[in-house]
């Protein structure tokens, strides 16, 4: 008898975790208020797990005001939540609008990027002489949890970041690659939150264009867009070579680096530096073509180069631009392009289904946009409330 009581209890359980698994991570954190058993099932990190697995994906944007690198003291930003629908409606409201704001604000950091609803968020001392001291930690906007700093990364400011999940050792990581002045070498270290140092990786056979530019997470990995032997990080992009241009793809579970190959049917340098990017699960890369249309190429399945696809080609002159400005974000599953607009706050969206064109006023809003789900966790580092 008892045993056939243990039994159903633990098949209510299990029912129960399965209908919670369902409900949004937003209202499931209130159901933990029901009752103990509720608390502990919400708590559990297989449950953390599992509730994120049936989050929907890409249907929330997580938008920063972020001051340049290094950091404008003038500045203020915080975090804001949004659905993709409500921005491309409104993208002005939506970024002004409070009740899309969390009650938690960062000022003078800036976020590296965002990975199963948890945020890295870099917070930056005082650059001298072109080297500063850096510390990462994690956040989760919807719990309010964050954790503990990292230990002191010293690098010089010409330093790129990225941001990932390491699925076969559960760890979160920071990668940190950075040039070496005029001998061009790449050193590369790497962070997994939770421990107590940063270890050194494998050099970069190329450094990233920009140290603005975020490493792209996808498949175990973090990617960038790089020159290969530049000759330091001050180079001309006017004299730049097509054989130069390669796609360095970093494997958090090996921390090792390979190639990826460009697609085939880039043949010649774009006259303006290219951009990559993850939307959606795929990996971009966005170029312009003789500095008179717009190509935009999509690798359908990561880590097979034979997949890249030249999802469009536009003019300049469709989009009304004499300039191309490359896209900040994509949407609906690479059919609506973000493009910054011929001013500052101006944002055009195009959309190739039916290839229109729409310019949309941002009123002084200076931001950046991450693909963004909301989840329980709070990672295997060590979290304090906020």
């Amino acid at each position: 008898m008892a045993a056939q009581h243990l039994t159903a209890a633990l098949l209510l359980c299990e029912v129960v975790m399965e209908i919670l698994s369902w409900v949004p991570a937003k209202p499931v954190t209130r159901l933990k208020l029901v009752c103990k058993s509720w608390n502990s099932i919400i708590s559990h990190p297989h449950f953390v797990k599992h509730h994120l697995h049936r989050s929907p994906k890409n249907a929330i944007l997580l938008f920063t005001r972020t001051p340049p690198f290094p950091r404008d003291e003038e500045k203020k930003w915080g975090l804001v939540l949004s659905s993709v629908e409500s921005f491309i409606q409104n993208p002005s409201s939506t970024l002004d609008a409070q009740e899309n704001r969390r009650s938690l604000h960062v000022e003078e950091d800036w976020v590296v990027g965002s990975c199963n609803g948890l945020v890295c968020v870099a917070i930056l001392g005082h650059p001298i002489n072109d080297i500063i001291d850096i510390w990462f930690h994690l956040l989760n906007p919807l719990t309010g949890f964050i954790s503990e700093n990292s230990p002191c990364l010293r690098v010089n400011v010409h330093t790129a970041f990225g941001f990932g999940y390491d699925e076969s050792s559960d760890s979160y990581k920071v990668v940190s690659t950075t040039t070496r002045g005029s001998s061009g070498t790449v050193t590369t270290q790497v962070y997994s939150f939770g421990g107590s140092s940063w270890k050194r990786a494998n050099s970069f056979p190329a450094f990233p264009f920009s140290f603005e530019d975020n490493g792209h997470f996808i498949g175990g990995t973090l990617n960038w867009l790089g020159l290969r032997n530049p000759h330091g990080d001050d180079y001309d992009w006017a004299a730049v070579t097509l054989d130069m241009l390669m796609l360095v793809s970093f494997d958090l579970k090996s921390d090792t680096n390979k190639q990826i190959l460009l697609p085939k049917g880039i043949d010649e340098i774009p006259a303006q530096e290219p951009i990559l990017g993850v939307w959606g699960n795929r990996l971009y890369l966005l170029h312009d073509y003789k500095n008179t249309h717009f190509i935009a190429w999509q690798m359908k399945e990561f880590g097979d180069e034979n997949s890249w696809t030249q999802l469009l080609k536009i003019s300049f002159h469709h989009l009304g631009v004499e300039r191309l400005f490359l896209p900040v974000f994509i949407f609906e599953n690479g059919n609506i392009f973000m493009l910054r607009g011929r001013h500052r706050f101006e944002e055009d969206f195009y959309d190739r289904r039916d290839n229109s064109v729409k310019r949309v006023n941002i009123n002084n809003l200076d931001f950046d946009a991450f693909d963004y789900v909301e989840s329980l966790g709070v990672g295997p580092a060590k979290f304090r409330s906020l």
